[in-house]
């Protein structure tokens, strides 16, 4: 099978600190991600001032703020994030951000961005997605709590614009999310509706669930990922500290190795150990040369390495070619 893509989502975990998301990009860098990805937003183009906290979001930064207070210690400038870029090409780590506004789209063009992923919340956006879609470049479009004809029309404004290859998503956008609504089989779902590869973007705590996605198919993963879940903010508490996402990585491409091409037939490995482990006709006591061979006198016994029990109805009632004694292979 192909490589899956593995995001790991700094998102604002970075707390709105350079120097933070440097070190991230360090240990997305050693955890063998594939690209780490944050979160570029205009802060008043992103909500209004009257925009609530989710209940995620109050219970781990508190309700005394709004959200549009809360982003804005989280944010990054753009220069900041022009200099970010600079660092992941430095240190060899492929750069990713999702815009959140318009202004955020444009910068990340301009600063020669070849992907784009699309979250949740902007799938109904319709100016939003037209003006990606402008752009021609893939997209990476995540799918978390939408119905199939909310992603059906999304598709469908994106393809109409003129956008890449186009991969969707799954997701459940709760943080953390749990296990009983996850629904991985929705993936698989998207897939066969739309004819698009699909992936699965993980709010779940702990890497078993997308290690299950990419047995069942999965082509990107994308997971959060912290320094530390201890940490102030909103999505710290959902993410994985750096050894979880380095553990993740290292199940999925031994998931990657065992899911194979399909193909059945006996491995190399395998080769050696038919003879050991299949049977054989034996000559189930001393037989004569010229007698006829009967269920009485031949039986299936290891090794494997003489006539199949396969053969069984062929041998049955030929004569022997010579004297066989018990345990002894049977030749024609």
């Amino acid at each position: 099978m192909n490589k899956t893509l593995i995001i790991a989502e700094a998102g604002v975990n970075f707390n709105g600190s350079l120097e933070i998301a440097y070190k991230m990009v360090d240990k997305a860098k050693e955890a063998g991600v594939d690209i780490v990805k944050f979160q570029t937003f205009v802060p008043e183009k992103l909500m209004s001032r009257y925009a609530q906290k989710a209940e995620y979001q109050k219970k781990t930064t508190g309700a005394d703020e709004s959200q549009l207070e809360m982003i804005r210690k989280l944010m990054l400038t753009f220069d900041e994030f022009a200099q970010l870029k600079k660092y992941c090409e430095k240190v060899g780590m492929r750069f990713l951000s999702t815009p959140f506004d318009l202004e955020s789209i444009d910068f990340l063009e301009k600063l020669g961005c070849d992907l784009w992923k699309i979250p949740s919340g902007e799938i109904t956006n319709y100016p939003y997605l037209v003006k990606i879609a402008q752009t021609g470049k893939e997209i990476i479009l995540s799918t978390g709590m939408s119905t199939m004809d909310e992603i059906e029309a999304a598709v469908a404004v994106l393809k109409k614009h003129g956008a890449g290859n186009i991969t969707l998503l799954h997701c459940t956008t709760e943080y953390p999310a749990p296990l009983d609504e996850v629904n991985l089989s929705a993936m698989c779902t998207m897939r066969d509706a739309f004819g698009l590869e699909v992936g699965y973007s993980d709010h779940t705590q702990g890497i078993e669930v997308p290690i299950a996605a990419v047995a069942m198919g999965a082509t990107v993963i994308e997971k959060h990922f912290t320094l530390d879940k201890n940490m102030e903010g909103p999505d710290h508490k959902a993410s994985l500290e750096p050894d979880e996402l380095a553990a993740m990585v290292k199940a999925i491409r031994n998931i990657e190795l065992a899911i194979g091409n399909g193909e059945k037939k006996p491995s190399e490995s395998e080769k050696k150990n038919m003879a050991v482990a299949r049977k054989s006709i034996i000559a189930a006591r001393d037989i004569k040369k010229g007698e006829i061979f009967t269920e009485e006198n031949i039986t299936t016994k290891r090794p494997g390495s003489g006539i199949s029990p396969m053969m069984w109805e062929r041998v049955i009632g030929t004569k022997a070619i010579r004297d066989f004694q018990e345990d002894e292979l049977i030749e024609l």
